[in-house]
């Protein structure tokens, strides 16, 4: 196999349609999954079990996105040993990225679980739904651990620009769930706790696809070695540091939002975790973004092709920008169709409305953003990435859905997110043009 890596030559634009439809394809599917195992809580009839989803969603999103700014940490280091054709250090460095990550991803596991009750009662959660959410995480968080292979394993495979294998990691654990979903939630009755089973079997099917292509097809995983992980420690967390506070903000915010509309009812909230995650099902393409085309970034980059750099940027806000608008367009048309599969009352489908739009519309510029992060991330910037997110989540969030809820009702909470992220992807992206300017001045 060449050392030459694949994203060093030909269109960018090909390599960012590819990397990222094949990272959405994948994605999407998983969140698809999500989606309907939903779908089959909501058939229990009990509005107390879809609620309860939402809490535990707005906890769990936390732990999931401190091991995707792991994961991105791992494309980055990889992809530019890759670029800089040393796959031997790429190889090691990749071993003792998955190793970090589990390990980090322990003790974040231990701290939710032991917590758990508090996280839920600060973001609105009360009794008979607090408990079932706290149950549910009991039940799911553990497993982040063995997700952290998985992600890690797929981390590599983009590295490496393997998208299609990186996809079938996604589908294949996404399938099983989809298939024992209504088996253990409906036909053996288990409800909320065989949601929370299904869970943990596609995050070991996650787990054992990715190690497999990882190692079986690519030989990017060497046998560990403590000095590689002493020297990969620092510099492996300056980089995932930063993309972890970058990506738990999204989660924070969210959370914020979750303790605005609580007020609302639980009819509220039962809507907003359908939002929550349609959202990701509609924007697996924008979600995966930055993951795909991080890989294409730190090739070019380890290899001195800046001029590749600009028009990476360039073609990922043209891709966002017409993906966001058949997702809002497709959004829009189905909105009353969606409403009445999830069984949403008058108060739950003035919130959904409210996304279907409007919401979906803002990210035109919130992709701009995941863009971005992709950019600052990849390129040796991540604190930039940082202080982006967490002007919209940690800055202007809060405030904007006080005011959104103040004039709108629980609607306004959505329309609050979609004004918030909309304002900072659009100065992002302007932040990330001039920066990518000044590698034309480099030799």
């Amino acid at each position: 196999m060449s050392a030459r890596g694949r994203f060093l030559d030909g269109s960018t634009m090909g390599h960012v349609v590819r990397m990222t439809l094949t990272g959405a394809t994948g994605i999407t599917f998983v969140f698809l999954v999500d989606l309907a195992n939903l779908f089959w809580l909501s058939q229990l009839g009990d509005p107390q079990i879809v609620a309860a989803i939402g809490y535990a969603f707005a906890v769990q999103f936390f732990s999931v996105s401190t091991g995707i700014g792991l994961m991105i940490a791992s494309t980055v280091m990889v992809s530019k040993r890759i670029g800089m054709g040393q796959r031997g250090r790429a190889r090691r460095e990749a071993t003792s990225s998955m190793l970090i990550t589990v390990a980090f991803q322990a003790l974040v596991a231990a701290l939710i679980v032991i917590f758990r009750h508090k996280l839920l009662g600060l973001v609105g959660a009360q009794g008979e739904t607090a408990e079932l959410a706290a149950r549910y995480l009991a039940m799911t968080v553990p497993s982040l651990t063995i997700m952290a292979v998985g992600l890690v394993g797929s981390a590599v495979l983009r590295a490496e620009g393997d998208g299609k294998r990186a996809m079938f990691v996604t589908l294949t654990s996404g399938s099983v769930s989809m298939a024992v979903d209504p088996f253990l939630i409906i036909y053996l009755d288990l409800g909320l706790d065989g949601a929370a089973i299904a869970l943990n079997i596609s995050r070991v099917i996650l787990a054992i696809m990715a190690l497999r292509f990882a190692i079986g097809t690519h030989n990017l995983l060497a046998i560990p070695r403590w000095r590689t992980i002493k020297r990969v420690f620092i510099p492996y967390f300056a980089i995932a540091l930063p993309a972890i506070l970058t990506q738990i903000s999204t989660p924070f915010g969210n959370y914020l939002l979750t303790g605005v509309i609580a007020s609302f009812g639980d009819d509220a909230v039962a809507a907003w975790a359908v939002v929550n995650r349609l959202t990701v099902v509609a924007f697996g393409g924008i979600f995966s973004l930055s993951g795909a085309i991080g890989g294409i970034y730190g090739q070019n980059f380890g290899a001195k092709q800046y001029d590749r750099l600009m028009s990476t940027f360039r073609d990922s806000l043209v891709f966002c920008a017409g993906y966001t608008v058949v997702a809002w367009i497709l959004l829009s048309l189905s909105a009353n169709w969606m409403i009445g599969v999830f069984g949403l009352t008058a108060e739950g489908a003035a919130v959904y409305k409210a996304f279907a739009y409007y919401g979906s519309a803002a990210f035109v510029l919130v992709g701009a953003l995941f863009v971005s992060n992709a950019t600052f991330n990849s390129l040796g910037k991540p604190i930039r990435s940082t202080m982006a997110n967490w002007t919209r989540d940690g800055l202007l969030m809060l405030p904007a859905a006080w005011l959104g809820a103040a004039w709108f009702a629980a609607p306004g909470v959505v329309y609050a997110q979609a004004l918030a992220g909309g304002l900072v992807g659009a100065l992002a992206a302007l932040w990330s043009w001039h920066f990518l300017r000044g590698f034309h001045s480099q030799p």
